[in-house]
């Protein structure tokens, strides 16, 4: 039975394999039995999910994991968590603990493995210095996923669900938009963790578009122009993408595709919707 949501718990396995938090891997974990329930409950687990965990740190989130799905693999990079995850998962016969870095973990080939090519489900408890470069490695590699449920840092979560015109719309937004529908389902205040951790979370459900939302003529030049944009938010999109060695065009070409679109040429990035940069990424591809 998951009983590693109760703070006491925690703490036994804690001294009894003498373990000790390291910041290099952003460790918080989570000892709140609430907000245990309302991930597997926004994730969507059901007893024929084959399930991805990033992190699982103790094997908190794993317990109610291995509860719900008929299979999970956790992939943990801390060596120290290896003991402690057999310790605290031996009750349990669907789980698999990878003892590696998830950024080298060849996810779409797990996936036809465990679950035959079909969409997987993905949740985590994700270290705040590595969201960013997990999410869109996911999203990137082209894994085939049907949906991505983590606690982030409540600033991140903010971010992806943003729109156009906030200080906070910006790369990421548009680039988790771009590939799934983001919900934030709870914030999580820092006494929910241990350690305790100097800001607030969100729990977020990003639920994967089957195709994306807007046609764009190249991908990676779609991103290379959104990027551009976002790269110096305080100038102007013309001379922000006229900076960009990924955007072979000249300045007048650039300025003339966005007159072409109704704005003016002052206007900025973060004006713009992701179907107005996919229209823009698609004029400015044919101007190349």
């Amino acid at each position: 039975m998951a009983n590693l949501g109760n703070p006491a718990y925690t703490m036994a396995v804690l001294e009894k394999h003498g373990f000790h938090f390291q910041k290099k891997y952003g460790q918080n974990f989570l000892i709140d039995t609430h907000i245990l329930d309302k991930i597997i409950s926004a994730a969507e687990i059901g007893p024929e999910d084959f399930v991805l965990e990033i992190g699982p740190g103790i094997g908190t989130m794993t317990q109610y994991l291995c509860e719900q799905a008929r299979e999970v693999v956790a992939v943990e990079i801390d060596n120290n968590l290896i003991p402690v995850l057999e310790d605290t998962l031996s009750a349990y016969d669907n789980v698999t603990v990878l003892n590696q870095d998830i950024l080298k973990v060849d996810i779409a080939a797990l996936a036809r493995e465990k679950n035959g090519g079909k969409p997987i489900k993905v949740v985590a408890n994700l270290p705040y210095y590595i969201t960013t470069p997990i999410i869109m490695g996911l999203f990137e590699s082209h894994v085939p996923l049907e949906s991505i449920t983590i606690m982030v840092q409540k600033e991140v979560a903010d971010r992806m669900q943003e729109g156009p015109g906030s200080k906070d719309y910006g790369a990421l937004s548009l680039a988790v938009q771009y590939y799934a529908r983001p919900e934030v389902v709870a914030v999580v205040p820092p006494n929910c963790f241990i350690p305790r951790p100097k800001v607030a979370s969100s729990v977020i459900r990003l639920t994967c578009h089957e195709k994306p939302p807007v046609e764009t003529k190249n991908e990676a030049f779609l991103f290379a122009v959104i990027r551009a944009s976002f790269n110096q938010r305080r100038k102007t999109l013309v001379n922000g993408l006229n900076n960009a060695p990924q955007v072979p065009v000249s300045k007048e070409q650039i300025t003339e595709c966005i007159r072409q679109m109704g704005f003016d040429e002052n206007i900025r990035g973060e004006k713009l919707t992701l179907e107005e940069f996919a229209k823009l990424s698609n004029l400015l591809w044919d101007c190349r």
